[in-house]
């Protein structure tokens, strides 16, 4: 057993999010452990680019409301208690709803090599972020 000192939170690159979100590292999984896990803080209207992870990822909201999508035209809306199962390889995006924070904890897989799993995409268009929080 190893107790851990909290991490500093740091602001996320401007090149994979719309407006300000927020990331502090909980663990990165050393061997057999592959697993990572991020408490992510999402501002009003934040959201992170398109993007996919090759051996998925989990969600699970902590506070506030938000939004998943996929590429087929599929939004949820998620709230505090949701938990969130993004398959591998799914393009998908998520953020805050318009007018409230969202936090949720992000846990993926690093590949089996140890690599990178995420595969960062184009933002979202304003007018699609937009009509996902009108439903």
């Amino acid at each position: 057993m190893e107790l851990q000192p909290v991490a500093a939170t740091v602001k996320t690159p401007a090149e994979r999010f719309t407006g300000d979100v927020y990331m502090t590292p909980i663990c990165s999984g050393t061997g057999p452990s592959r697993m990572s896990v991020a408490l992510v803080r999402f501002t009003p209207g934040a959201r992170t680019n398109w993007h996919s992870h090759a051996v998925g990822q989990t969600l699970h909201v902590t506070e506030g409301a938000g939004l998943v999508g996929t590429r087929d035209g599929t939004v949820l809306r998620i709230r505090a208690g949701d938990t969130v199962i993004c398959p591998p390889g799914e393009e998908h995006w998520h953020g805050a709803a318009t007018d409230t924070f969202m936090s949720h904890l992000a846990m993926l897989e690093a590949k089996a090599d140890g690599g990178d799993p995420t595969t960062w995409l184009e933002p979202l268009p304003d007018e699609q972020y937009t009509a996902a929080n009108r439903h």
